[in-house]
């Protein structure tokens, strides 16, 4: 079957909603809420009939769509800059040295700082494919495809990226770094922080956060197995980021303790190595697998293909032209699948 991306429409409501339910909890860019999922379908609305401007805080929803019976099967979300309407919050891993001149000993405490280091950057997030379809390779269509929409729409991303991956959570789905930090000052369980935190904003944790540095010494021993850790659903996906050039540079989410990877907006993998060409014809075969993209902001369309070279421009296939609605002399930006 074919599958495409496009932005989502407000009739995706409900698909977007189908799908929260099934996350599993953790999944703050997802929330189970219609009537947060409807706000966040009115900023990306936005976002897409913004045409010209500065850079500034938006989000952009896409959605992945079987091009046959127009099924919703994914999704995935970016954010253009993240911090400026609220703190952007996470937790910095540090180490203290200090050293006894009685004893002749050094001694090195690892401690968690509240920092707002990463406002300003943009964000990718907010993926979610539908479990029946996770052997099929629709994750890396869904992930890559937020890259080629940055490549087409550079200037409305800052020069910084970041993807927050979903830390441990337990089968009753609580969060051992939760319970083990935040959870001792807040009064709430993870699955109710948590839902709040994704139907209100964070704020909250500016208003009752201790801002002082946290000795991971003194959380409990679960607490601390889980900083830095993804979630196991989500090691393919740090994977992905990894082979992008994104990089785990000690910042942790100040919710399940899950790593935040980080990497420079022109040095990720697929924005560097995408190009724009000139479809000069379009055949069954094409030539090398790639992911394919076209159009500007609302008419935003990626998919899987194949394309070789050919004069000044590219051969496309058949299948994938007809999921971008293309034809000859349409511009594509294509970048090869790895």
């Amino acid at each position: 079957m074919s599958f495409r991306i496009r932005p989502a429409v407000d009739e995706d409501l409900q698909h977007l909603y189908e799908m929260a339910k099934l996350t599993g909890g953790g999944f703050t860019n997802l929330p189970p809420d219609r009537r947060a999922l409807t706000t966040k379908l009115e900023r990306s609305h936005a976002a897409f009939a913004r045409t010209d401007g500065p850079l500034q805080d938006e989000l952009f929803i896409l959605i992945l769509e079987n091009v046959e019976t127009k099924d919703v099967r994914g999704t995935c979300q970016l954010f253009t800059q993240v911090g400026q309407s609220y703190p952007f919050y996470s937790y910095r891993i540090g180490q203290l040295a200090q050293h006894s001149r009685e004893l002749k000993r050094t001694f090195r405490a690892d401690m968690l700082t509240l920092a707002t280091d990463l406002e300003g950057a943009s964000e990718v997030g907010g993926l979610f494919l539908h479990p029946g379809e996770r052997a099929s390779g629709l994750g890396l269509l869904l992930a890559r495809s937020r890259y080629l929409f940055i490549k087409m729409h550079r200037a409305r991303f800052a020069d910084r990226i970041l993807a927050e991956l979903r830390g441990i959570i337990d089968e009753a789905g609580g969060s051992p770094f939760w319970d083990g930090l935040a959870g001792r000052f807040f009064g709430m369980n993870f699955q109710d922080a948590d839902q709040f935190n994704a139907i209100n904003g964070h704020q909250f944790i500016a208003d009752l956060m201790p801002k002082h540095p946290i000795y991971t010494a003194m959380l409990s021993e679960t607490a601390r197995a889980a900083i830095g850790l993804p979630h196991p659903s989500g090691r393919a996906a740090m994977r992905m980021l990894e082979n992008e050039g994104f990089a785990f540079e000690n910042y942790v989410d100040i919710f399940d303790g899950g790593p935040t990877m980080t990497a420079r907006t022109d040095q990720v993998r697929s924005i560097a190595d995408a190009q724009d060409s000139r479809v000069v014809a379009i055949d069954q075969d094409g030539g090398q697998d790639a992911l394919v993209a076209t159009g500007y902001l609302a008419d935003f369309r990626a998919a899987f293909g194949r394309t070789r070279s050919a004069g000044d421009g590219v051969v496309l296939s058949r299948d994938c032209a007809r999921a971008l609605a293309v034809g000859e002399d349409a511009v594509v930006t294509h970048v090869a699948r790895i």
